[in-house]
């Protein structure tokens, strides 16, 4: 009588917390003081259930490929000045290549043996000497170029992967389609237009110089000088004035590509405002070094996106390759700016080919419909349990309804999604929730008819039977993890219910039949089993 009155308990208190991790889920209306001490957390659903965003991107790839030509020519340069090599010029020609010009073709050989010893990835097409100096023309070898294109659409997917994770969509499902778009759905998020602002953010992070002895009149009627460009200004709340333009030099002396963390600080000199600290890796902060240094007294623009978010004056050299990016943030812009350019700038742009939005009222009727054909299945399940093994599969059906209810609040305890495809899994595990207690009956039958008592009957079928239930539900279980793990949303919906089902299914079967029938036969002595 202890051991069992010991296994009551611990189902009584398993349904206890089961049931109070799923009161949330069923009412909108909590008891007063329950938030306080009991958990909230409710089954979320899927985006075929309460409705999302549907987005197909397509990556601008061969943006990339010229991103990538631009940082050779700033290279190229920084080792040509290492070795002392004059040049005339290094810049992007054409889509990706790049064009060095040296004063005389003297030096050619040692630029060509440079270029060849740190830039392999460079092969010369072509190369002339005329009045002006020696020109090569640099060009990305194809494999090079084919290389870029690939890992701009991978590191933008795990980009747009890590910017969802930290915008806190539960179960999105995020993956490549064709040659180079990305498939996104993101269910029931609250603000769909700030997700999709976040997702194709290009997070694009320049550093700029102000231009000097350029005035307000000369940017109203456009007389700037040569290799100047006029920028909007971040507004401010604090600012009265309309919109505010400055004028740049249109030279980017560093870009964002050399962050390494970005994260919202508090302001120590206007306390209480949010600031964005930048952190570079070592190259970027031996090239931001040099940058202040060479511009002391100078106005470096700090702009994103094509918009000036500060121009602090450069007092003296920054070594440590820290940097902050100040302005009138409110709490949610700075997290939001914070995010993007933490997670990685996109290597390319994104181009949205394809939004849908996808309404609560589909969702209903996937819910409404996939009850049904769950609560038919059951009915049914329970109807030929109790008509084949009559007050056994009464016993049977108590267990399948603690196991719908052990899953359910599983659901609800680790914050897992259900879908259209997790219902099906559902579906499913009620199916096989009573195939562990048909093995554990049949076996039981056929020891009486061999003439044993029903209480050996019980103890031989159910330890006959629990090593096949075992087997089964363990290999359906590795099956339903490798789903898990290797597959899309959808299918990790459907991978999910049924891995809990089953682990439920296991307990409910082996366990709590068997203690409803220790107790039958050892309290209540029953002579005769109805099975």
């Amino acid at each position: 009588m202890k051991s069992i009155g010991i296994r009551a308990l611990l189902i009584s208190a398993i349904l206890i917390v089961g049931i109070v991790f799923l009161v949330p889920s069923f009412t909108s209306t909590l008891p007063p003081g329950w938030s306080k001490v009991l958990p909230t957390e409710k089954i979320r659903l899927g985006l075929d259930l309460q409705g999302g965003i549907h987005l197909v991107l397509e990556v601008e790839a061969d943006k990339a490929v010229e991103n990538a030509a631009e940082r050779f020519s700033e290279e190229i340069k920084d080792v040509l000045r290492a070795q002392k090599i004059g040049f005339t010029k290094v810049a992007r020609a054409n889509k990706w290549d790049v064009e060095v010009v040296l004063p005389s073709a003297e030096q050619q050989n040692e630029m060509n043996q440079a270029i060849q010893k740190d830039f392999p990835r460079l092969k010369p097409s072509t190369s002339e000497t005329t009045a002006e100096g020696s020109h090569t023309l640099l060009t990305i070898d194809q494999k090079e170029v084919n290389n870029i294109r690939s890992q701009a659409i991978a590191q933008g997917l795990e980009t747009i992967r890590n910017r969802i994770d930290q915008f806190g969509v539960r179960e999105p499902d995020i993956r490549p389609e064709g040659e180079d778009r990305i498939l996104v759905q993101l269910p029931g998020i609250s603000n769909p237009q700030e997700a999709i602002n976040l997702i194709g953010k290009t997070a694009v992070l320049e550093f700029k110089l102000v231009a000097q002895n350029v005035t307000d009149q000369d940017m109203r009627e456009n007389k700037l000088p040569a290799g100047v460009r006029v920028y909007p200004m971040r507004p401010s709340e604090r600012s009265t004035r309309g919109e505010s333009k400055i004028a740049l030099e249109d030279k980017t002396l560093l870009t964002g590509q050399y962050i390494t963390d970005a994260r919202v600080e508090i302001g120590s000199r206007n306390f209480g405002e949010s600031q964005i600290a930048l952190e570079f890796d070592a190259q970027g902060a031996r090239v931001f070094e040099r940058v202040t240094g060479e511009h002391v007294n100078r106005q470096l623009a700090i702009v994103l996106d094509g918009v000036v978010y500060s121009a602090p004056n450069i007092k003296e050299r920054i070594s440590g390759g820290r940097a902050v990016i100040t302005g009138s943030f409110t709490d949610e812009e700075a997290k939001v700016l914070a995010i993007a350019l933490r997670t990685g700038r996109l290597p390319a742009p994104v181009k949205i080919l394809e939004q849908r939005t996808v309404g609560p009222a589909l969702g209903l009727d996937s819910i409404t419909k996939g009850i049904l054909a769950s609560a038919i299945g059951g009915l049914g399940i329970i109807i030929f349990m109790v008509v084949y093994y009559r007050f056994s599969g009464v016993i049977a059906d108590f267990a399948l309804a603690i196991n719908i209810l052990l899953l359910l609040a599983s659901m609800a305890i680790v914050g897992a999604t259900l879908t259209l495809p997790g219902i099906a899994g559902i579906a499913l595990t009620i199916g096989m929730a009573v195939d562990a207690n048909v093995l554990i009956y049949e076996r039981i039958r056929e020891e009486l008819r061999l003439g044993k008592t029903p209480r050996a009957s019980v103890e031989t079928g159910y330890g006959r039977a629990t090593t096949t239930i075992l087997d089964a539900n363990v290999t359906t279980i590795i099956a339903a993890l490798v789903l898990y793990q290797f597959g899309t949303g959808p299918i990790k919906g459907f991978a999910v219910t049924l891995s809990i089902g089953l682990v439920a299914n296991l307990f409910t079967a082996i366990f709590v039949t068997r203690v409803i029938f220790d107790y039958l036969l050892t309290e209540r002595r029953v002579k005769e089993l109805s099975i």
